[in-house]
């Protein structure tokens, strides 16, 4: 019977492992992660791709060979003055806050020439738009290489929690049944993903992928399913049946208007799992994600999702 309370390997995470962001930082976390997986009969393995920005996604078992992909990113996003604030649900609410977000993020930019003009009247023209893109460059950069978030309990060190559940509670006559995979670079634009996806086409076209990114923050459990999965009703329904809420959790398999950003984008058969808190108007959302507030673990949900996962791949149908 699965424990229910979060071990101790998952919870070393927290609190030896909680910035996974420069590259000393992931090897370590590697190191650590392969250590603990082969203690407990696993065979991990690093798979590492890109030129420009190198990903290392740590694969456990065979992705061609698997019914399904169990993913989490294990990077570290940079700490942002304002929260990544997310309604899947509302596709007005998340439009209008990405298009306030795009006016934030253009005001030094407007700043910058500003001040030029007013301390340099006769700049020339060139040099104008050079130092106003080049604030735009240093923004970018501060977004994707900037200091570390300490505070990323929900992002996602949570999902990587959730992933050592599952491995530690998942019975060894099931363990052909899964392939795990850690992404890296998830907070630089899906790059870990993506580099695994082209390098596994079979799993990035065929394979149910169900991914974890911050599962640990809200009493509203939501998978959200690609449009392959909607179209099978079966599969959404074998969710439904294997994911169940308890208490005051609510677990939902939403098939009308659901967008949630994160490397399932990336597979065909994807399904991104999350955690949402509820307000009147706006509706579910996701806030203080890659802000210092960064900081709430309700382990209950990591254990219903770890238990709904044993129960899909328990269940008799392949």
């Amino acid at each position: 019977m699965p424990e229910t309370k979060l071990t101790a390997m998952a919870n070393t995470v927290k609190t030896d492992f909680p910035i996974r962001k420069s590259k000393k930082q992931k090897e370590h976390f590697r190191a650590w992660l392969g250590e603990n997986l082969e203690r407990l009969g696993y065979r991990p393995r690093v798979e590492s791709s890109g030129r420009l920005v190198k990903s290392c996604n740590v694969v456990v078992g065979d992705p061609d060979r698997a019914q399904v992909l169990l993913t989490a990113h294990y990077d570290t996003c940079a700490v942002l003055p304002v929260p990544n604030f997310i309604t899947p649900r509302n596709l007005p609410m998340l439009v209008l806050y990405q298009l306030l977000m795009g006016i934030l993020f253009l005001l030094p930019m407007v700043l910058a020439d500003v001040l030029l003009l007013l301390l340099w009247p006769d700049i020339p023209g060139w040099l104008n738009f050079a130092a106003m893109y080049g604030t735009l460059l240093i923004l970018l950069w501060l977004m994707l290489a900037g200091k570390a978030n300490r505070s990323n309990v929900n992002d996602n060190t949570s999902g990587v929690m959730t992933l050592l559940e599952i491995a530690q509670a998942l019975p060894e006559e099931l363990r052909d049944r899964v392939c795990f995979v850690f992404f890296d670079n998830e907070e630089k634009g899906l790059l870990g993903s993506a580099a695994f996806a082209k390098a596994h086409k079979k799993a990035r076209k065929e394979t149910l992928v169900l991914n974890f990114d911050c599962v640990s923050d809200g009493d509203h459990l939501h998978l959200f399913p690609g449009k392959a999965v909607k179209r099978d009703k079966a599969a959404v329904e074998r969710l439904r049946r294997a994911f169940q809420g308890r208490g005051a959790k609510t677990v939902q398999v939403p098939e009308g208007m659901g967008f949630y950003p994160s490397d399932q984008k990336n597979f065909q058969w994807g399904v991104g799992l999350c955690a949402l808190r509820k307000k009147p108007v706006i509706g579910y959302y996701m806030g203080k994600i890659h802000t210092g507030r960064d900081k709430i673990m309700e382990e209950e949900n990591l254990l219903l999702f770890r238990d709904g996962v044993l129960n899909f791949l328990a269940s008799d149908e392949p």
